[in-house]
């Protein structure tokens, strides 16, 4: 990624945070109180479609202005994280969590992405005013954790080793009490599983069940556990299979909101492949493979990312996790 690159998807997000409709909200209704505009229920995350896609879109910005200070497009993400991340804010986006009805709210993929975006702020003059939200929701995955018997292997937003992988960034850096229990969380899990099929892609798969999987156990687990794991888990990668892990998907309609989600898929199984052949020895020949199959999925949906609406409010916040993991 360069600051060209950096400033085009950064204009892709400042363009859609704060666009309030059209809306897709996880709303339960206890009473006509309820019914409420989007920017009165969530002040801070009321754009991009759905809150979920807000925070990440935030996420997104603010890495891009960590590495790229000087960039042209730095002044606005700066204003829009100064409007958005207040006090006022903040305490409303936490009085929302805190009615019986939003027990449920966006968990897991929501909670997981708001722990990115608050651990992306570190240092910074906002990392403060999302510090309270970041808590409620890293006591919800301590409450929730414990009592889920059984993981979700779906390749959607239920996901639960891509939740995983994402609180653990934040936990690290806050809590390791919770890095704790993740990690237990990954092994109880998925530490059995062995020879994956791979019976994907989808229709609507915006991630890999079995390259996230493999992302969860490679963050939380100790080196030398990760590598016996991930050679019984995808013991033929070193001829390219599953062949379908190495085969980006094909999107027929961008216009619709569900298969445009493949386009997420190939940019989420690139940033998949990347990480994970980061964790092979230098020349491995499962490595070399892994690279090419990323750059032949990021090179699918790379040029679709600002094309119609129902993807360009989410698909570059998938390109950027695809970008930073080349280095």
């Amino acid at each position: 990624m360069g600051p060209d690159q950096a400033g085009a998807l950064a204009r892709i997000a400042l363009g859609h945070v704060a666009q309030e409709w059209p809306q897709k909200l996880d709303h339960v209704l206890e009473g006509p109180d309820d019914l409420r505009r989007p920017s009165e229920l969530h002040p801070m995350f009321h754009g991009s479609f759905d809150w979920h896609s807000c925070v990440h879109a935030h996420w997104m910005l603010a890495r891009l202005l960590a590495r790229f200070p000087d960039m042209p497009e730095a002044a606005a993400i700066a204003a829009r994280f100064d409007s958005a991340f207040t006090p006022a804010n903040a305490e409303a986006e936490r009085a929302y969590l805190a009615r019986p009805a939003s027990r449920g709210f966006e968990r897991p993929y929501g909670w997981a992405w708001l722990l990115k975006l608050h651990a992306a702020l570190a240092g910074t003059r906002w990392d403060s005013v999302l510090a309270p939200l970041a808590g409620d929701f890293a006591a919800r995955f301590q409450a929730h954790l414990p009592r889920a018997d059984y993981p979700i292997r779906s390749g959607v937003h239920s996901n639960t080793a891509f939740a995983l992988t994402l609180a653990a960034d934040w936990a690290a850096l806050h809590d390791p009490a919770l890095l704790v229990l993740l990690r237990e969380t990954a092994r109880r899990w998925y530490g059995a599983d062995r020879d994956c099929q791979a019976w994907e892609p989808s229709g609507e798969d915006f991630l890999s069940p079995a390259l996230t999987e493999a992302v969860c156990l490679a963050s939380l687990l100790p080196p030398a556990d990760f590598a016996p794991w991930f050679e019984g888990f995808l013991p033929h990668l070193a001829q390219a299979a599953p062949v379908t892990l190495f085969t980006p998907a094909r999107v027929a309609d961008r216009s619709d909101g569900r298969i445009v989600h493949l386009d997420g898929l190939n940019l989420s199984r690139a940033w998949a492949w990347r990480r994970l052949a980061r964790t092979l020895p230098e020349g491995d020949p499962r490595a070399v493979r892994m690279r090419m199959a990323a750059a032949a999925h990021l090179a699918a949906s790379l040029p679709h990312l600002d094309g119609h609406y129902m993807g360009a409010h989410w698909l570059a916040s998938f390109a950027t996790l695809a970008l930073e993991e080349e280095g």
